[in-house]
């Protein structure tokens, strides 16, 4: 596949000679010996890519069959870890903070991007004093923020916005200011290093961290068309062309440039983007754009194995093409050696099996929640439904009504397992203690995804294998080819960019909660 989507036109950023200036973080004299056993010599930046959906099994059967793919050249000079486990749920928010703070939701306090906090209250709870100013409101972190009508270059509209209880709900909660810990932009940030991201909607400011300052330039296009435009997420060509956009930020950064390429601010020390036209490969069922250059092509999978189908292999070359042109940038300036590749994914998505794929309407699960009064606070389904009742009190009798439908209902939610109690606070929290934990999670049956979609052939959000068995490669070009084959954690990868940068694990605050490790350099090795 040697079409690109939507070509950018780079021509002013690279007709400039640019003079590279290591960040002062102690890498300035980069030494080109990565030690397969020991620690690997600092690099002097590090790139994050997450190809949103990336299973294990996608990456290693691109390589395969894909010789001469930039993913396969990448992975000749890298470890690549096949046991990676996302962030369980396996949603984007905790995904991505799971990267970068080297938490789960269980330090983070972020179960999902449409989630809800006992201790904030509904946007529309202002002017204070007001009898609505009380514990409980659904917090989303999407397009439902941007001001309308909403552009790729939208904002967040503050009016919709939670307040916070503690503050006589006076106070808008920004994105940043809702997850618990620091992340490694704002340590890098700190050190004297520039920071940059780029993602899908301007609510990825909670990449700021606490300090609302963590990323020197966040670009953050609406991945959300505005009406009456086909929606980007129902074409697979639409999508790529979105993600150039951000390929093209990252190009500009390579450079030395701002996001735009229009100031020169210096190459950061760590920076990446999601790349989301492999994720909604495999989600949609095929491309609704009757203009797409490629044709009306399928998506998803093929068969059990992982064999793409015409739709997610064009979303697969395209990202391999454009992770091609950041490389080749990389080399130009002279900074491929000194820069450490990490590639990886927020999330899977679920099934691969498309046998095995049943949609449940999430009304299923609302209406057995609501048999028990006063009912339902928040439900978010997808492939894994998350819970939150508005009386906890009413947990085991909601438990019993979900069991009661598994025996006598003929199981219409598809339930497999129920995760409360001492269950739900192992993998998560106490619902009883932290304010955003949910009450009730439950792990369905494999193949469900709950949707009122017909065109959706997959999802995320779940526990799931095909939810959570991610690509995980770090890549620098002197870096001996290994497989890795220990158990990680896509939260590593916080350690991972730190200590690759000089820079101690321990300036994360998650790492006093739920302490973890750099990724392994050999097999049966997890050392800090």
């Amino acid at each position: 596949m040697n079409r690109r989507i939507v070509r950018i036109c780079l021509s002013t950023a690279a007709s400039i000679g640019l003079a590279v200036t290591l960040v002062a973080n102690g890498t300035q004299d980069y030494v080109n010996d990565w030690d397969g056993e020991g620690d690997d010599a600092p690099a002097a930046r590090v790139l994050l890519l997450s190809i949103d959906g990336l299973h294990k099994v996608d990456l290693e059967r691109y390589v395969a069959n894909n010789p001469t793919s930039n993913l396969t050249q990448l992975s000749g000079t890298a470890r690549t870890y096949i046991n990676a486990s996302s962030s369980k749920p396996s949603d984007s928010f905790p995904g991505l903070l799971a990267m970068v703070t080297g938490g789960t939701p269980r330090s983070t306090g972020v179960y999902y991007d449409d989630g809800y906090d006992r201790s904030l209250a509904p946007a529309n709870a202002l002017p204070a004093p007001d009898p609505s100013c009380a514990g409980g409101a659904r917090v989303q972190w999407k397009q439902n923020l941007d001001v309308l009508p909403f552009s790729f270059t939208t904002a967040i509209d503050p009016t919709k916005l939670p307040l916070d209880l503690a503050d006589g709900c006076t106070a808008r909660v920004y994105p940043h200011r809702f997850p618990r810990v620091n992340n490694v932009f704002e340590v890098i940030k700190a050190a004297g290093g520039r920071t940059a991201w780029s993602d899908k909607h301007p609510a990825y400011e909670f990449l700021m961290g606490p300090s609302g300052t963590g990323v020197d330039d966040l670009y953050t296009p609406e991945i959300t068309s505005p009406p009456p435009a086909l929606t980007t997420t129902n074409s697979f060509a639409l999508t790529m062309a979105y993600d150039d956009m951000k390929v093209a930020a990252i190009l500009n950064e390579i450079r030395g440039f701002d996001h735009s390429g229009t100031s020169y601010v210096g190459v950061p020390a760590v920076f990446g983007m999601n790349f989301q036209a492999v994720s909604v490969g495999q989600k949609l069922k095929v491309e609704q754009l009757t203009t797409a250059p490629l044709g009306l092509l399928a998506g998803g999978y093929l068969d059990a194995n992982g064999t793409p189908s015409d739709g997610l292999q064009a979303t697969l070359d395209h990202t391999d093409q454009s992770i091609g042109m950041m490389v080749s940038a990389l080399r130009e300036q002279n900074l491929l050696e000194s820069t450490l590749i990490i590639i990886s994914a927020k999330h899977g998505n679920s099934p691969i099996d498309a046998t095995t794929l049943k949609r449940v309407n999430p009304s299923a699960i609302s209406a057995i929640v609501n048999s028990v009064p006063p009912g339902l606070a928040l439900l978010s389904a997808d492939t894994g439904p998350i819970i939150w009742l508005k009386d906890q009190s009413t947990t085991a009798a909601v438990v019993a009504a979900f069991n009661d439908s598994i025996v006598n209902g003929g199981n219409p939610a598809r339930i497999d397992k129920i995760l409360t109690g001492a269950d739900l606070a192992a993998p998560v929290a106490d619902p009883l203690v932290d304010s955003r934990a949910p009450d009730i999670i439950l792990l369905p049956l494999p193949g469900t995804v709950y949707t009122t979609s017909g065109s959706k052939i997959a999802d995320h959000g779940g526990f799931g294998e095909d939810d959570v068995h991610v690509a995980l490669l770090v890549s620098n070009p002197s870096m001996p080819a290994k497989t890795i084959e220990d158990s990680v954690e896509t939260r590593q990868i916080a350690c991972t960019i730190l200590k690759s940068l000089s820079m101690s694990c321990s300036a994360l605050i998650s790492e006093a909660i739920e302490p973890s490790k750099a990724l392994p350099h050999s097999n049966h090795k997890n050392a800090q």
